[in-house]
Formats: structure tokens, sequence, C-alpha cells
């Protein structure tokens, strides 16, 4: 994993009255819909809706979520959506993870998801899952002591040490309860082996971490979410201990899940109806835990990615926003021209605000993504300065970058992509409607920064004045001032020629 300057959890307070924000976790397993708000300085939950979806319950040869299982999932939206509309938060922060991060037709699934919800669904990595989950959990934290945190989800399993505030080790692995149990239990089958099998492969995916992990150590284990739940609300129930997971407590549900060799027989005090079918899956990931990382104890802990993505919301109205932050960490690892990319950034920013409004780049999404790419359009540099807008957008695409959603950064990586040479045209066919063009005139804008930044000199771009068409745009420069940059004007000749074989105008003077 790259190096990754993590933030702690920001620290907020309320702007204006009590204002209302929403999380949608689109998980593997189930969806959940939180409303909350700020009181005192505190995160109060005033609504949670939860539905099993099984989106990623049931996916073909393909990689292809099954109709039935989107079916389900956009049910679940629309009564989330209507929910939403009622509420009228203040900010909605939607989110996929697993199963949307590799289903061969998640796109068309988050079209749709956005149309019920009426917000962005943004697709998040693992390793952003873990960190915003390690944010969640921090309400239930006191002290700096130094802890695991495990979240066994659906589809990934996330594993945090921080201390604090502070994560300080975040990895995700590519092993869930519900993917476990498609594999290891079909039909519903609970046999020993099977058990002993799911272990053995979820020790497989832990065994590349786990030594980094031992060596950072911890104080105490706990773990968040629904597989953590249930086998602390069985082990309760059954009277095994007051809800801490310990060995024994394995052993003696291994045990009652084996006996009952069918799930349908299997009928558990404290387990509910939505994760009885996923529960023999999520307890080889936990025996798996406990045997990987030498774990004796974990204790339940209240919070997960839904109250981190809370947690975040209210940061960002406050004006605390982690994303910047990984732009400029990432800049600095890449050995990117700091001064130069500010002068990018400023001609950018400047363009935009004159042409917003007739190309539609009003959301703050489009200054956020033309900003971003202007700070990295050279971080492909580091590796080669041949075709380095190629080896930035790849950078900038597979980076561990938190805050930012897989989607931000294929958008960055895609308007840098393209900043320079040839324009390509048919990088942005991958987007739909209206986006693709929307991407396409930040890309031109973005072109246009750095070419008339190309003497890496202070520009005075203030005086530039733009002017949109719908599929032009007009340059006017101080008088004088292109008769004193001839390579900067060649740069221009050239530019319009580019625009021109993309259906485009580019006039100057």
């Amino acid at each position: 994993m790259d190096q990754v300057t993590f933030q702690p959890a920001p620290q907020w307070t309320a702007p204006g009255p009590e204002p209302v924000v929403a999380a949608v976790d689109l998980g593997t397993n189930s969806f959940h819909l939180l409303i909350a708000r700020a009181k005192r300085g505190r995160l109060e939950i005033d609504e949670h809706l939860k539905e099993a979806v099984r989106l990623g319950a049931e996916v073909d040869a393909d990689g292809a979520i099954s109709d039935a299982a989107i079916a389900r999932g956009l049910a679940c939206l629309d009564r989330f959506g209507r929910r939403l509309r009622q509420a009228c938060p203040t900010a909605v922060r939607a989110v996929g993870t697993n199963a949307l991060r590799i289903a061969t037709n998640a796109d068309a699934f988050l079209a749709a998801a956005e149309a019920r919800l009426g917000c962005r669904v943004e697709t998040i990595s693992g390793i952003e899952e873990a960190r915003l989950i390690y944010l969640g959990v921090c309400g239930d934290l006191n002290g700096d002591t130094r802890r695991l945190v495990a979240d066994i989800g659906g589809g990934s399993t996330e594993l945090i040490v921080g201390e604090g505030l502070t994560p300080l080790r975040l990895e995700s692995l590519p092993v869930g309860c519900v993917s476990l149990t498609q594999q290891f239990f079909p039909g519903g089958k609970l046999d020993a082996d099977a058990l002993q099998r799911a272990e053995v492969a979820a020790r497989r995916e832990l065994e590349p971490t786990a030594r980094g992990y031992r060596e950072v150590g911890w104080s105490e284990a706990a773990g968040a979410s629904g597989t953590v739940h249930s086998i602390a609300a069985i082990a309760r129930s059954a009277g095994w201990s007051d809800g801490v997971i310990t060995p024994l407590v394995l052993d003696r549900l291994t045990a009652a899940i084996t006996a009952a060799g069918d799930l349908a027989r299997l009928h558990l005090a404290g387990l509910t109806e939505d994760q009885r079918p996923v529960l023999a899956g999520g307890v080889a990931i936990m025996r798996a835990l406990f045997a990987g990382l030498g774990i004796q104890r974990m204790r339940l802990i209240g919070g997960a990615l839904r109250e981190g993505l809370l947690y975040e919301s209210f940061g960002r109205l406050n004006g605390s926003d982690v994303r910047p932050t990984s732009i400029r960490d990432l800049a600095e690892r890449y050995r990117v021209d700091i001064k130069h990319a500010e002068r990018v950034e400023a001609t950018a920013q400047s363009l935009l605000s004159q042409v917003a409004a007739d190309w539609s780049l009003e959301d703050p999404d489009y200054a956020n993504w033309l900003c971003w790419a202007a700070r990295l359009h050279e971080s492909g540099r580091a590796v080669a300065c041949s075709g380095y807008h190629r080896h930035g957008a790849y950078i900038v695409e597979h980076a561990d970058l938190p805050g930012c959603s897989r989607q931000d950064q294929r958008n960055v990586a895609t308007l840098i992509h393209a900043h320079r040479r040839v324009l390509p045209v048919a990088i942005f066919e991958r987007y739909p409607q209206p986006l693709r063009e929307k991407l396409l005139r930040l890309t031109l804008l973005l072109r246009l920064a750095v070419l008339l930044c190309r003497s890496r000199a202070d520009l005075g771009h203030a005086n530039i004045r733009a002017t949109a068409g719908d599929r032009s745009l007009t340059l006017q420069f101080p008088a004088g001032w292109l008769a004193v940059r001839p390579l900067t004007a060649a740069d221009l000749e050239e530019e319009a020629a580019h625009w021109q074989a993309a259906g485009w105008t580019l006039q100057y003077g």
C-alpha cells in the first residue's frame, strides 16, 4: 500500500441551527440510511433505516449483479429516496462498497441509484472504507489507547490500528461474509470441513498483512458492524460471555453451526434473520482474524462506515475537508513543482469562474476536479517525462487518496490524461451524458491553463477574459500581451487546431 498521510477525525461545530445530514451505505449485504443532526457539538441520530438487500449474493460468471438483486436494491433506494426528500437534509453522502467496486454492471446500477436517491452515489476503495469506518467508531472510543478495529462486511473485511482519533494502519481484505458463504456453503449446507476450508481461505487473504499488524501492536481489539454484532448477541444470549468475543465463544459457535448441519435448522437466540444466511462465512473470517493476529478478546463497538460518512459531512460543512490534504500529499510524494501547479490552478479557476454559468459548470464538484487536476497534472513526470500525462493519470486513478471516491479519482485522471497533445475525444466516451460533456469542457480549461502558464512565471491571468459559446471559447488578452509571448501564441495556434479536430472552436486575440 502506498504511504498515506492520515488525518484525525474532523473537529466540528454546527454551522447554523442544527444542520441535518444523511448517509447512505450501499453495502454488499445490507443498505443503510442514517439521518442525523448536530446538537451541542455531538452527532445525534434521528433515524436509521436498514434493509438486507444482498446485492453481492447474486453475481453471475461475468461478474454482473443479477437483475433480481438490482431490483431489490433499487426498490430499497426508492424508499430511502422518499425519506430523504421528506427530511430535506443539508448534505447527503451516499457510497457503494465492495459489491459495486467489482461488479461489471456497477455503472448502470449507480446511475439508476442516483435517480432514485436524488444525489450522487460514490464508489469508495477498500482503504477509504477502512478510514471512514475508523472515523465512524471514534465516537465510541475513549482516550488514546492503541486499538485494533475489525469490520467484517459482506464483500470485504477492513482492519484498522489506530491511536485516539488517528488511524495508523489501514487494510481492506477482499473477503466478506457474503462472498465466503457463496463459495463454501452453497445450498445452505453447514459442515465442519466447509468451515475449516473457509477459515483457511480467509487466513490466506490475511497472511500478507498479519505480520505488519502484529508489529504495530495494540492494547485492545474491537469489532464493528453486522457479523460482530451477531456473534456478540449470540454469546450473550447463550450465556457464553457478556458479549465479549473470545476463542472459546468462537469454538462454541462453530460447534453450534456444524451441529445444525443446514441453514434451515440454524436457529440461535440473538441471531437476526437477515444475518442468519451469512453467519457461517462471518464466523470463519472471525476465526481467521483471531488465529492470524493472535486476538484473545474482542469487544463490540458502536459506529461504522455510515457514521463515518456523517462525521465527514459535518466536517465538510465546517470547512474541514481531508481531500485537499490528500491531493497535496500526493503532489509532494511525486515531486510536483508546487509553485507551477498553483499558477496553473489559479489560471484554471479564473477561466472557470468566467464560463461556469454558460457551460453549466457551477457545481462545486467541477471546480474541485479541475483544481485537483491542475495540482497533479505533472505528477507523472516522476515516472518519465515522455508521456507523463498518461503516467499521471494512472497514478491519480489508482492511488489511495483519503476522502476521494473512485469517481472523483477517475474524473481527475481523465482531465490529466487529456490535458496535452492531441485532444483524445474517445477517452470521454466511457462517461454518460451529460457528465461526458462537462468533463470535456473542464479538460479544455485545464489545457488552456497549462498552455498559458508555459513560461512557469506569474501570468497575470486576471486580465485574460474568457467568453464561452455552446462549443466555442474566445480569449481576449490585454493589448500587446501575445506580442511579447510568441511561443504562447504559437501554442494557441496549435491548440486551436486540436479543438477544431474535436468539433470545437478556440478564438483568441
